[in-house]
């Protein structure tokens, strides 16, 4: 692989990398604004600029320029060399590249940086981009200088309303284009522009449009200041009393990798924002997604259930005993779940056989909407997984057909997700035990529920359309008196007479190596299990 050089470090480079591209690849960052891995490159900031060296037998381009000369009290002419914006400049072999060690750069990004807070409020105490804002981190690293202009600054639009989901603020805007970048070149929705020039510039909608469509929130997401906040997180927390947990997108197949944000101190559920993986989701997530995190509180089974009323969990596994102890095993039908982890459907799987039952079929939430860039048709996270796991389960259709026929009288399954509302035909079953952690209609005609930990709640494995097996943390404790799904099970297992070959997640995970589910992708696109 050809190399160049950084201040001395050498930096790996692939064909078409710039230079800036490449040092992020390598570990290193170039202060930017305006670069971003999955966008256009503008080099309208100037922060990124560097200081190219010459090669052999080649002149440097130099600039003619004045400067203060406190000696002479006067101007003189001096010569410095041309500084090149970096996301620009493409990497090439032996190439020398000066940025940290170079002087005329940092004065270079201590002025950009200056220029951009001339007219900048501020109001880090009440912004909600304090603590991850860019202008914050680079003052600190490049400028630390106290402003130095005193008149009034250049007053802008505030909280102006996009549209349903993002607020702007131009007065914070650095115009660096991210926005609009991204609506033109990634949601193919040019729906943003700027108006005016200088320090007048501010983003504006099309007349007659409003900030809409699938992808809204990741302008508020690429944006490097504060200037685009979400009104869902807007005012919610302050980012550094959260933390952050390396899940995986439960809204589709596409299994998007994402940061999940929550307050450790309250448990709560804040936001999520897209996790880097070119191979699944590039740098984007869909809105749907980014607020799916809502759905660890949303219609939630907080504890188990008989018949429809809260009771405790011994009294709900006991109630699976009187329904279930008495029956041939072998007669059991189990429902494995498109929407749970691995762990649990495997779980659940290894039950079966214990049981010697081949009735086996699976569930999960019905087909919706799709499109070319990242939301795919097929709304359950692990679709791929189960058919790997159980490639000769029926569907759903199936087990309704079989239950009306009387062909299934007892079953045991998981999740309260059905492709279908009409699930009239799971009335004439003798016994209905689901593990679920959300209502939907298999738990609302369950003669028992136990409750299942939702997926950030429990660290799972899930295999995407593209068949990436994609591990995801912990990070919420259980809600109410739920537990993970592969537990649960164990002990419904020991209910109904059956001696369990897992006690802990470990176990379970030993028997899905053996399993033949694809092996794990490299580390990046996959998160560390708990």
């Amino acid at each position: 692989m050809p190399t160049f050089k950084l201040d001395g470090k050498t930096i790996p480079f692939e064909a078409g990398d710039s230079i800036i591209r490449a040092a992020e690849k390598a570990g290193v960052e170039i202060p930017h604004y305006c670069y971003h891995a999955g966008l256009s490159s503008p080099a309208n900031c100037r922060m990124c600029l560097v200081e190219i060296l010459p090669a052999a037998n080649q002149r440097a381009m130099m600039l003619d320029i004045v400067e203060w000369d406190e000696k002479l009290g006067d101007y003189k002419a001096v010569r410095k060399p041309k500084l090149q914006p970096s996301c620009q400049f493409m990497a090439t072999e032996g190439q020398e590249v000066l940025a940290e060690t170079s002087t005329h750069v940092i004065e270079a990004r201590a002025g950009v940086q200056e220029f951009l807070l001339l007219n900048h409020p501020v109001d880090c105490p009440i912004c909600d981009q304090a603590g991850e804002c860019k202008l914050q981190d680079y003052w600190l690293e490049h400028q630390k200088t106290p402003k130095r202009m005193h008149d009034e600054p250049v007053h802008k639009p505030k909280a102006v309303s996009f549209g349903d989901t993002i607020v702007y603020d131009a007065e914070r805007c650095v115009m660096c284009t991210r926005c609009i970048r991204f609506m033109d070149e990634v949601a193919k929705d040019p729906v943003l522009d700027m108006r005016e020039r200088g320090n007048l510039k501010e983003v504006i909608v099309a007349p007659g449009r409003k900030l809409e469509g699938h992808y809204t929130l990741m302008t508020e997401h690429v944006c490097p200041v504060g200037a685009l906040t979400s009104k869902d997180f807007r005012f919610k927390a302050r980012v550094w009393f959260l933390k952050t947990a390396k899940t995986v997108c439960q809204g589709c197949a596409t299994g998007c990798n994402a940061h999940f944000d929550y307050d450790p101190r309250s448990n709560k559920a804040l936001r999520y924002r897209p996790r880097d993986n070119e191979a699944v989701n590039k740098y984007w997530m869909c809105d749907e997604g980014m607020l799916s995190y809502r759905d660890v509180t949303s219609n939630r089974v907080p504890g188990a259930l008989v018949g429809g009323k809260p009771v405790k969990l011994d009294r709900a596994l006991e109630d699976a005993k009187k329904r279930f102890g008495s029956v041939q095993k072998s007669s059991i039908a189990f429902v494995l779940s498109a929407k749970h982890s691995l762990e649990d459907n495997l779980a659940l799987f290894e039950l079966a056989e214990l049981c010697a039952s081949r009735a086996l079929y699976v569930t999960g939430a019905p087909d919706g909407y799709s499109d070319d860039i990242l939301i795919h048709a097929d709304k359950n996270s692990n679709t791929a997984g189960v058919k790997n796991l159980a490639p000769e389960a029926k569907s759903f259709a199936d087990l309704l057909a079989d239950a009306s026929a009387g062909k299934v009288t007892h079953v045991i399954a998981l999740g309260g997700a059905a492709p279908t509302e009409e699930v009239t035909a799971l009335g004439r079953l003798e016994g209905l035990v689901t593990i679920a952690a959300h209502e939907g209609p298999i738990t609302g005609a369950a003669h028992v529920v136990l409750p299942a930990a939702a997926w950030i709640e429990s660290s799972g494995t899930f295999v995407n359309a593209k068949g990436m097996r994609q591990l995801a943390e912990k990070g919420t404790e259980p809600l109410g008196a739920s537990e993970p799904g592969w537990k649960l099970v164990g002990k419904l297992a020991v209910a109904i007479g059956v001696e369990p070959s897992w006690t802990t997640l470990k176990d379970v995970r030993s028997m899905l190596v053996a399993t033949s589910v694809p092996p794990p992708e490299p580390p990046s696109a996959e998160a560390s299990a708990e």
